[in-house]
């Protein structure tokens, strides 16, 4: 038994929309302006070329992804190019990033539902987070069937998604137009404004890049691609090239119905800017966006299962997290990941959250772009159906570095230290890890049981996919 190739062009396209038109464009804006000392020009400039960075780095990904086709595909080629202690260091990374980013974007659909319901005054915390796990369990219940029916339901998602943002930057392009004073005033004198320092821009990039990340979907599940070769290169160039217009477009939008000092006062920006335009329907439309985003929730679990899949694998998770069910989905993974999200969503400021999220997956992607030019040199003959431009690569990583250290050099706190200290023990874990292994017999009956419970079945290793 393995996972199924179910989704082609279309499908993928609509995945990566899905996914990576998410919390992102209802929430960053807040931070980028913030970051951005409320520079209007220097705001969209990072928008603009965030999108264009997070293309070349998504191209580089796709060599990765094409060369080893398999689901959870920047770990198999972490773990073949630079060992198991990085692929280990991946995916802890990616098990806080990806359960924090879930937790968030669950507290912003529920943020969106209920905030009608007070009007005029925050939504208190205890309905919103009760709201949040309802979403969260109702959408990983459905990431837990089969993956055909989880593109299906994500197709009608970017459909509503394009069609809110194309409501929202259609609006911004007409006032614009008419040239109502309240409206084009705040665009004079933008030039004026002060200059955010670099660690800031680092900030900011960091927000924009979270608004980008749904492209690693596709890499994570190249194991259920049709045709991987020529599909994940077209749809990250076609997705991400309408991902970055669409979210352009909306920022201007919002900045031409709303002054900087409120879009940074407000938690949910596209629900201040319709009660400024459209009043009377801010109802249907806070409804509208939150069913939208819903289904980023189980993109968000799509993703993360599968890295869970393929550690469990290479024996670095517990083998039960790779058994599939009779839907062909890891269904136990999908549950843990869910469970953990959940613990996650007692944290309450997103703008913090993100930051943590946008700086773990800059850390793997520079681990990814090191193992790419290694095995450039080591293994030039090694069949390649997508080669990046090598000087993406290089690109890749000087762009990763800089938004690794630069804020570390130019605003040292607390928190770094804290950061350092948990990839030690990330490293920490691995260690254990790999000394416990020889102890594995005695969870036999243990994964026996839940092997039972959950009615799943060992799926077939992927190494035997891949001659490397």
């Amino acid at each position: 038994m393995q996972l199924l190739r179910v989704v082609g062009l279309i499908h993928a396209n609509m995945l990566l929309l899905s996914s990576t038109i998410g919390a992102g464009i209802f929430v960053t804006p807040k931070g980028v302006l913030i970051y951005s000392s409320l520079n209007i020009p220097v705001c969209l400039s990072i928008w603009a070329f965030g999108g264009l960075l997070s293309m070349m780095n998504a191209l580089c990904l796709a060599e990765l992804a094409t060369t080893f086709p398999v689901s959870g595909a920047s770990y198999f080629f972490l773990k073949k190019t630079l060992g198991s202690s990085a692929a280990f260091l991946s995916l802890w990374i990616k098990l806080f990033a990806n359960l924090l980013g879930i937790g968030a974007q669950s507290l912003l659909i529920a943020s969106y539902l209920i905030q009608p319901f007070y009007s005029g005054c925050p939504a208190p915390e205890l309905p919103k987070k009760c709201l949040a796990l309802a979403a969260l369990w109702s959408f990983g219940i459905l990431s837990a069937r089969q993956t055909k029916t989880v593109v299906q339901v994500q197709t009608i998602s970017s459909l509503m998604k394009i069609a809110i943002l194309s409501l929202i930057s259609v609006t911004g392009i007409v006032l614009l137009v008419i040239g109502k004073n309240e409206n084009v005033s705040r665009f004079k004198n933008v030039l004026d404004a002060e200059l955010p320092d670099a660690s800031q821009i680092v900030e900011a990039f960091l927000q924009v890049y979270y608004s980008y990340l749904g492209a690693s979907l596709l890499i994570n599940i190249a194991g259920e691609i049709k045709s991987p070769t020529n599909t994940i290169p077209k749809s990250l160039m076609s997705g991400l090239s309408i991902v970055i217009l669409m979210y352009l477009l909306t920022n201007i939008s919002y900045l031409t119905v709303l002054t900087p000092q409120e879009i940074i006062s407000s938690d949910s920006i596209a629900i201040t800017w319709m009660n400024r335009v459209f009043p009377s329907t801010q109802w249907v439309i806070s409804l509208g966006i939150s069913v939208s985003l819903m289904n980023t929730i189980s993109c968000g679990i799509l993703s993360a299962s599968r890295v869970f899949y393929c550690a469990s694998q290479d024996g670095k998770l517990p083998l039960i997290y790779s058994m599939l069910n009779g839907h062909h989905s890891p269904v136990v993974a999908v549950f843990m990941i869910i469970i953990l999200s959940s613990i996650s969503i007692i944290i309450s400021n997103v703008i913090y959250l993100v930051k943590y999220v946008g700086l773990g997956a800059w850390c793997i992607n520079f681990m990814n772009m090191i193992g790419l030019l290694k095995i450039r040199y080591q293994k030039p003959d090694l069949p390649r159906p997508y080669k990046v431009w090598l000087p993406f690569i290089f690109g890749s990583i000087v762009l990763s570095v800089f938004l690794i250290f630069t804020p570390m050099i130019q605003s040292p706190n607390i928190e770094h230290v804290y950061q350092v200290v948990f990839l030690f023990c990330g490293l920490l874990c691995y260690w254990l890890q790999t000394h416990l292994k020889r102890y594995d017999v005695c969870f036999d009956k243990i994964t026996c049981y839940w092997q039972l419970v959950f009615n799943v079945s060992p799926s077939e290793n992927q190494d035997k996919l891949i001659n490397f």
